[in-house]
């Protein structure tokens, strides 16, 4: 895909991987909606961003949790920017003292940008076609047993993902549906573990998970998400690491 002109709708793109991602697919020359429930965070990137250039980032606020907010979104980008031809299903949370709201985010959130893009997207509803990248972790690869809701929600998005992915839909919308599975970056493994485990007795567990971890360099990850968007196959999830380009992860 030739991402010049394209339209990127971005969960979560105001700060942590969607700001990586926005800038990443502004600087190949997408058009940006830039989709977060941080107004500050989101205006600080728009005003970057757009410094040069104007008519090519937007700012919208949305909460993923939100069906009827986050249609909003979809339908403020296309009247906004022309369209969408690119939705990255990136606002997520990782704080299982929050299990609630972290399935709600990471999982539902998920499920309702896919239905939005099958329906704003889909060539079987007179759509474009287009591509949905899936924020997916590498604990689908390495379970984080600190962890347990979020390595849930993960393995959840890697499972929706390779169904929606299959050739069946593909064939059917024309939307190819793949999953970008970082390591944990600095601010995610950083700070106090118990605000974000759900007992102080998986402190241990914390440590264990986290001891041979090395946080995933920012740059790191627009980069990755170019290359999966240009050649990944869909139903595919791609491990992100400092070490190795986009690796994929074999799932049963």
């Amino acid at each position: 895909m030739d991402l010049k002109g394209k339209v990127a709708l971005v969960t979560g793109g105001a700060s942590g991987h969607g700001r990586e991602y926005c800038k990443e697919l502004f600087k190949q020359g997408c058009k940006i909606a830039i989709c977060d429930i941080n107004a500050d965070a989101g205006e600080d990137l728009l005003h970057q961003l757009s410094k040069n250039v104007k008519d090519r980032v937007i700012y919208i606020p949305c909460d993923v949790t939100d069906y009827m907010q986050f249609e909003e979104a979809f339908q403020t980008t296309i009247s906004q920017l022309g369209g969408v031809d690119i939705v990255i299903n990136n606002a997520a949370v990782m704080n299982d003292r929050l299990w609630e709201l972290e399935v709600d985010v990471n999982l539902n959130g998920v499920i309702r940008g896919l239905l939005l893009a099958f329906r704003f997207l889909g060539k079987d509803r007179g759509g474009p076609g287009g591509i949905v990248v899936n924020a997916g972790s590498s604990c689908c690869k390495t379970p984080l047993v600190s962890l347990p809701v979020f390595t849930a929600t993960k393995h959840a998005v890697a499972a929706l993902t390779r169904c929606y992915g299959d050739a069946y839909h593909v064939n059917l919308t024309g939307i190819k549906v793949v999953a970008l599975c970082p390591t944990p970056t600095e601010s995610e493994i950083g700070g106090d573990p118990r605000k974000r485990i759900l007992s102080g007795e998986y402190e241990q567990a914390w440590l264990r998970d986290t001891s041979c971890s090395v946080p995933v360099k920012p740059e790191k990850l627009g980069k990755a998400l170019v290359e999966v968007i240009q050649s990944a196959k869909s139903g595919t999830s791609w491990l992100v690491s400092n070490d190795h380009p986009p690796k994929e992860i074999p799932l049963l």
